[in-house]
């Protein structure tokens, strides 16, 4: 069995920050890439930020400069730390990790429960 569990979201005022967390558990053998969603009502999910193992990252048009991920590998925790925040990141940010466990013999996507963001203006 593999958990994703975030933590940290929350309300905030607009040019506020917040930090998420999303550890990840269980019988996991390797951790590919980690990363971050988000879907606001009425809209798609969308990538927020990507890691993969080696540290390199990647962000949507609309974060770049204001939030950054990172990862603790020795913790399989992924982290994204957004800053300058503003009503329109208001939204449900799902953690996600492409991993292998002892099981398989191939990478799986596994989503955390989601954590919510609110940005007041």
């Amino acid at each position: 069995q593999v958990q994703l569990v975030e933590s940290g979201g929350g309300l905030v005022q607009t040019g506020g920050s917040l930090r998420l967390s999303c550890a990840a558990s269980g019988s996991i053998f390797s951790i590919n890439s980690m990363g971050w969603y988000r879907q606001a009502p009425g809209k798609q999910r969308e990538l927020v930020a990507g890691i993969t193992s080696g540290g390199t990252t990647n962000y949507a048009d609309s974060v770049r400069g204001r939030f950054t991920i990172s990862r603790d590998n020795a913790k399989n925790t992924v982290y994204l730390q957004m800053n300058s925040l503003k009503p329109e990141d208001t939204a449900v940010y799902y953690c996600n990790a492409l991993l292998k466990k002892y099981s398989d013999s191939y990478v799986r996507s596994f989503w955390g429960q989601g954590t919510q963001v609110t940005v007041s203006s």
